[in-house]
């Protein structure tokens, strides 16, 4: 039974439906894009820590208890430290660069024997990354490690 003083609202939660869903599905969607940019980061992350892994391992100490191998160049440590890791990133985006703060050695020799200078090495990687609704540019995401020359 109907109160006397109250109105039919037929139709109204599809109006409040048509005003709302186009806002849920836009944060909903917002929310994966924004998921998968963050997924693509650790990526250029884990590239960049792999990269100065290998290149920390692989220096001239490396190449002198190693008969036949030679110490990493930049282009060894993208061969075989980054470029096998990108599993979902597109290659032809992706650009690296890796310093050295003084040689390819775990120390340097200075005129003071007991305080032997560390080396590090440094990588960079950055990613041209275009989220999938093309909503806004490319974005850049770089990642940078550095770490002591070990080997």
């Amino acid at each position: 039974m109907l109160l006397k003083n109250s109105r039919k609202r037929s139709g109204a939660a599809l109006v409040e439906m048509a005003v709302i869903l186009p806002v849920v599905t836009l944060l909903f969607f917002g929310l994966i894009i924004g998921g998968m940019g963050i997924f693509r980061y650790q990526e250029v992350a884990n590239l960049a820590r792999e990269g100065a892994r290998y290149a920390a391992v692989h220096g001239t100490q490396y190449a002198l208890e190693n008969p036949g191998k030679t110490a990493a160049t930049p282009q060894d440590i993208f061969n075989n430290a980054i470029s096998p890791q990108t599993v979902c990133l597109d290659p032809n985006k992706l650009t690296y660069s890796v310093t050295w703060n003084s040689k390819n050695s775990p120390v340097t020799a200075t005129n003071d024997y007991e305080k032997p200078t560390g080396n590090t090495v440094t990588v960079t990687v950055t990613y041209q990354w275009i989220p999938e609704w093309f909503l806004v540019g490319p974005i850049t995401l770089s990642s940078t490690s550095t770490m002591p020359m070990s080997y």
